[in-house]
């Protein structure tokens, strides 16, 4: 494999006429690039620091084998590669004087990678997320039913999404996005374009939350559910999520996707009960500063 198989770009609308094809044809894989991407593209490349801006196509034989795109903060997402394709694009970046300070992908692609990085510059990879993926087949809501009613949220809801979306990243240590909602930067939050669904109960309270983005190529992803500690155990966690995947059918999606903990059984049990299927295995590492080694 020819390191130059690699074409990089700062360009999303070059990048998108390259790989959108591509990302679209396996949307429930690619979920993270599309939602990514379509939200740099939607608010403009020169929104964001530069080194989000950069994206990468290996083509081979006239056709696209793979992408990556580089994340706000130097996160590189990765396309699923063979170990001798993650290999070369270790090296083209080494070449270009690139330096990631992660990578997320599946597990294969991620661990591969990252592996190859070590080799070339020293940095040692450590893991700082893994996930399952998981798709919806065919959706079977909970019986029996929990109290209460599923809502699409309006604006009159904006401090209660606000206030559950930051004790969900305080319950999971998702420290960036808390540092965005506590300086009042709720946009550029993960959550700032997300779609959100209630469950309430009889009376018209709040128990239990779902977010979704809206589709993309097909694809919408539930991300993230929370219920407070308080009410957990009820039901209304796999009640909001059908409420969610239903309005995301509704909307045209053909693929609704979700990422659980590995190490939360409770959460893994109840998305297959309500009809979600286990399609792959994601790790995100990060790097530690680096040199190259005399042999890259």
């Amino acid at each position: 494999m020819l390191t130059d198989d690699w074409q990089l770009t700062e360009d999303v609308d070059d990048f998108l006429a390259r790989a959108g094809d591509f990302l679209r044809s396996r949307p429930a894989l690619h979920n993270m690039p599309l939602t990514d991407i379509e939200r740099l593209r939607a608010r403009g490349a020169g929104s964001q620091p530069a080194d989000a801006t950069v994206f990468g196509v290996l083509e081979s034989g006239g056709e696209v084998r793979a992408a990556f795109h580089r994340r706000p903060r130097g996160y590189l997402w990765i396309t699923p590669l063979s170990p001798e394709q993650a290999e070369a694009l270790a090296a083209h970046l080494v070449g270009l004087g690139h330096s990631p300070t992660g990578v997320f992908g599946d597990l294969d692609t991620a661990s591969a990678f990252a592996e190859a990085w070590q080799r070339r510059t020293g940095a040692v990879p450590a893991t700082t997320w893994r996930t399952h993926l998981y798709r919806l087949g065919t959706l079977t809501p909970p019986q029996p039913s929990p109290e209460g009613l599923g809502r699409v949220v309006d604006g009159k809801d904006r401090a209660q999404v606000i206030r559950w979306c930051r004790e969900f990243c305080v319950d999971v240590g998702e420290q960036r996005s808390i540092d965005l909602i506590d300086a009042g930067d709720w946009d550029d939050s993960r959550f700032g374009d997300r779609h959100f669904t209630f469950w309430e109960t009889a009376d018209g309270t709040p128990v239990s939350m779902a977010a979704s983005t809206s589709v993309v190529g097909g694809m919408v992803r539930v991300d993230p559910v929370y219920t407070p500690a308080h009410l957990r155990g009820r039901g209304y966690a796999g009640a909001v999520t059908v409420e969610a995947s239903r309005a995301a059918l509704a909307a045209g999606a053909t693929d609704v996707v979700l990422f659980t903990d590995p190490d939360n059984p409770t959460s893994n049990a109840l998305y297959q009960r309500i009809g979600y299927v286990r399609l792959a295995d994601f790790i995100g590492y990060g790097f530690t500063d680096g040199a190259p080694s005399s042999g890259s």
